[in-house]
């Protein structure tokens, strides 16, 4: 004991320090993401603080795109400020990041595809801009996972996931993820010790299950999702379709571009606004209503209620959000069962 608290042994002394199944998930998602190091915590919010708040104290500023996971938003916009570190919000094409940056600014923030409306950032510009200001890179990879896009091969400096999603994949833990440079990394996992968010072995053990058919699910899910964005898009009920798989997505191009899939996520708007998406909502049967995503089974969900509860009508604008928005999270179910499912729930 005295040789690991002089930092002469490697021992695995108490889990929150470190534990050997904890170090095997660790590794596999290091090798996932092409990172040095990679640490696996409690739940995707407790990785997002523990890596903002291993980068930021009182004084600071950050920039970050305005179109992120609620929880994050709330984060930066509630806790984050009490803590002395001021957050600018730009929107996803980038604009403004230049006239905002200052000598108290630490770090750069994007998430891509965005949750709930699937928008895009271009990752090669956010690197490019990341590093003409010297700021420390930071991205949410859930939506995408590294099946589908690899932000450090491109310079990122940290990726971040909510592993509770499609890299444990089976809706049955909760855990997120960091994976970067060995010493960025390092200062994520001693944040992490100190704010108390780590993972307990037994999550981590289903982790590693799920990691095996990452790619599997992850190409199954982008093909149902544009099996169900081609139908949604026909529907005479449909307004809009977020999708980034559609050419009539705003940032298709941007997706073919650094992507290798489309993803297993869409939204919709349903005309008829909020009473006709609850309606809708209440009738499908397949898709079940629950608050996750990235698992076997499809979901559904009113951001307006879960992700995104609890926000003005200005901040659900900027984030793309309306009543009548869905969220479809794609299982692995059969592609006609789904299409009909949606069909009769649009009756």
């Amino acid at each position: 004991m005295k040789r690991w608290a002089d930092g002469k042994s490697k021992a695995y002394l108490y889990t929150r320090y470190g534990n050997p199944t904890l170090a095997v998930a660790e590794a596999k998602i290091a090798q996932l993401e092409n990172a040095e190091a990679a640490l696996v915590t409690a739940s995707g919010s407790a990785s997002i603080s523990s890596a903002l708040l291993s980068l930021l104290q009182a004084g600071d500023e950050m920039i970050a795109t305005r179109q992120l996971y609620g929880g994050s938003y709330r984060l930066m916009r509630d806790i984050l400020p009490r803590m002395g570190v001021r957050v600018h919000h730009v929107p996803a094409n980038l604009e403004g990041v230049d006239r905002l940056v200052n000598e108290k600014t630490r770090a750069f923030y994007v998430e891509t595809p965005t949750n709930p409306t699937l928008g895009l950032v271009d990752l090669r510009k956010a690197v490019a801009l990341a590093r003409k200001h010297k700021l420390i890179s930071l991205i949410d990879n859930t939506f995408a996972t590294p099946i589908l896009q690899k932000p450090l091969d491109l310079g990122f400096d940290l990726v971040l996931h909510s592993a509770t999603k499609y890299l444990a994949g089976h809706s049955d833990i909760v855990c997120g993820a960091v994976a970067g440079s060995r010493e960025l990394v390092k200062r994520v996992r001693e944040m992490m010790i100190s704010l108390g968010g780590s993972m307990d072995p037994d999550p981590a053990y289903l982790l590693i299950r799920g990691l095996k058919t990452l790619e599997i699910r992850v190409r199954r899910q982008c093909q149902n999702a544009m099996a169900v964005a081609h139908f949604l898009e026909g529907h005479p009920k449909v307004e809009r379709v977020h999708y980034p798989g559609l050419a009539s997505h705003p940032d298709h191009r941007l997706a073919k571009r650094q992507m290798t899939g489309f993803g297993g996520m869409l939204a919709f708007d349903v005309k008829g606004g909020l009473p006709a998406a609850r309606r809708f909502c209440d009738r499908s049967r397949i898709f079940l209503l629950a608050a996750s995503l990235g698992g076997v089974e499809s979901l559904i969900v009113l951001p307006i209620y879960t992700s995104h509860h609890g926000m003005s009508k200005t901040e659900l604008s900027a984030a793309g959000v309306n009543p009548g928005t869905i969220r479809l999270s794609m299982g692995l179910e059969a592609q006609a069962d789904l299409i009909a499912d949606l069909k009769s729930a649009l009756s």
